[in-house]
């Protein structure tokens, strides 16, 4: 699986709880992050650069685990490569839609994400009806890279980003980042349980168990598989929040070479 940084690492920790037996090989390319700010061209072909670098490993499935390349390039990489490519949008989009008294979505997400309109589409194609409001929230992820998960701050930056959703009745909240599951309970708090969380990490891994047992490629046994982590760029910030995100794993963190 492949992000633009780390936060990619928060699929691999709900994989690595999912699939214990499964191997598996993450790709961040902190050289070049965020793809955010850069124009759709430039995001499709760093996905796919970051894909054949995958591929080249023998990988028998793909995890696009950064929101703004599965809004920009999912498509033309399920063309170009000859093993499964699985986004973490529609895991998100089929997890909100499945439960039928979601009637009103709050989305939050970098603004690459929150522009592309991928999950707003996808919504309003499979049901209509829902209401559906997005709001760009960049400044979460630095907070989230800085550990600054208990910071005031941080209370008031999600209090002002959540306001506009709460007054117009949102019961859903879709976390459209995959440094966000970092936030959950902070929400959970703010939220109180009357919305519901809805994060892309857990319905990304789920949606990959459930295609690798539908394809047959789903890996028997009881050992535990390998982790391999390959960084662009191996600074210290993205090598700390790499182990701070996987707490417990024997982590060795290798230069990655596009």
């Amino acid at each position: 699986m492949f992000d633009s940084g780390v936060g990619g690492l928060t699929v691999v920790r709900a994989l690595r709880r999912l699939l214990p037996a499964e191997s598996l090989i993450y790709l961040g390319d902190t050289a070049r992050v965020p793809y955010g700010n850069k124009s759709p061209q430039t995001i499709c072909r760093f996905a796919r650069e970051d894909a054949q670098f995958l591929l080249a490993k023998g990988v028998k499935a793909l995890v696009v685990a950064c929101n703004t390349a599965s809004a920009h390039a999912l498509e033309s990489l399920r063309r170009e490569c000859p093993v499964p490519v699985i986004g973490v949008i529609e895991p998100g989009v089929e997890a909100t839609l499945a439960h039928e008294q979601s009637r009103h979505v709050g989305i939050i997400g970098t603004t690459g994400t929150i522009r592309s309109g991928a999950y707003q589409q996808a919504l309003k194609a499979a049901r209509p009806g829902l209401k559906i409001q997005a709001v760009a929230t960049p400044l979460l992820v630095p907070f989230v890279e800085e550990d600054w998960l208990r910071h005031p701050a941080l209370e008031l930056v999600l209090g002002q980003y959540l306001e506009p959703l709460l007054l117009r009745g949102m019961d859903t909240l879709l976390l459209g980042c995959t440094h966000y599951p970092m936030l959950v309970p902070l929400l959970r708090r703010m939220l109180g349980g009357k919305v519901r969380l809805v994060d892309s990490a857990s319905t990304c891994a789920a949606h990959t168990r459930d295609l690798l047992k539908a394809k047959g490629l789903l890996r028997a046994g009881r050992a535990r598989g390998g982790l391999q982590i390959h960084l662009t760029d191996r600074s210290e910030q993205a090598e700390a929040l790499a182990r701070r995100l996987l707490k417990g794993e024997a982590l060795r963190i290798e230069a990655a070479q596009l």
